[in-house]
């Protein structure tokens, strides 16, 4: 089993001056620990799960680009991109870019999005339901045909492109890998059978329902479900009540259901201390799993 840091919370990163020096040392030091990934959150204001709206909330790509320049071999991705805010011509430059000058450890991870409260609050585009599910779906095809052979035009309900040029390619071959997250078990699930290199669901009880809901809509595709990586997001919270045998326990319960990956945001992040407990309790055990 792998496990990704994700940040999802930057209020105690000290003052805006701070935040920089603090978030290199944080994923330095998740790198050196060995945490297989480093995930962002894509919001523009802080979710009530973890805070409140008016805490500190960086943007993702740019965060992820500071983060490329700050490490050399973690693998970095948002979790989950909201698929209306970029356009998606824009959106796969931006993973391109991402991707060229890190060495190939950019991923796409995307979803429909569902804060309507900061898009609406900043001008972004914010359909109804259908409307994200469809537009989730032509970013994908169009981030597809970005890092394809083809150039050529692309019309689809929601997207006009003339020109689909990328020069640069991506380093990641054959393109950089695209994760699909959500728990939607009819049409978000689709999408992860029909296009994903991985899945990305919330890990607590309905987490195992998921993975054999995926593999119900992979045979209805003609695709091995095998083939895609199952990877969930829970907690890190090595100095809370259950400590780093609660951890444990978390990840093998994970685990024993089908997934390889978690990626875990640590409560309190402020200093390197709970990655290097991280890394000398929990890392070690599960590599072996």
């Amino acid at each position: 089993m792998r496990l990704g840091l994700h940040l999802n919370d930057y209020s105690h990163l000290g003052e805006p001056g701070e935040m920089g020096p603090a978030l290199a040392r944080i994923a330095r030091s998740a790198e050196e620990t060995g945490f297989a990934r480093l995930s962002v959150t894509d919001h523009l204001w802080q979710i009530s799960l973890i805070g409140e709206e008016n805490e500190p909330m960086l943007e993702a790509y740019t965060t992820l680009a500071f983060l490329a320049g700050s490490t050399s071999r973690i693998e970095l991705q948002p979790l989950v991109t909201a698929a209306t805010y970029r356009a998606p011509g824009l959106l796969a430059k931006m993973i391109t870019t991402l991707d060229v000058l890190s060495g190939g450890r950019a991923w796409l991870s995307i979803g429909q999005g569902w804060n309507e409260q900061e898009a609406t609050g900043l001008g972004l585009p914010y359909d109804h339901h259908d409307g994200r599910y469809q537009r989730l779906e032509e970013t994908i095809r169009i981030c597809l045909q970005m890092w394809s052979d083809t150039d050529d035009p692309v019309v689809s309900e929601h997207y006009q492109l003339g020109q689909t040029l990328n020069e640069p390619r991506p380093v990641s071959q054959p393109r950089p890998r695209i994760l699909i997250g959500g728990g939607g078990e009819l049409r978000t699930l689709k999408l992860v059978a029909q296009y994903a290199d991985a899945m990305n669901v919330w890990g607590g009880d309905e987490a195992g329902q998921k993975i054999a809901r995926l593999r119900e809509r992979c045979d209805e595709v003609g695709r091995d479900p095998d083939e895609i990586e199952k990877t969930a997001l829970w907690t890190f919270d090595v100095e809370g009540p259950k400590g780093v045998d609660g951890v444990l326990a978390d990840l093998r319960r994970l685990h024993e259901l089908g997934f390889t990956t978690v990626y875990g945001w640590v409560p309190d992040l402020g200093s390197e201390a709970q990655l290097e407990v991280l890394g000398s309790k929990v890392i070690p055990e599960v590599s072996s799993w």
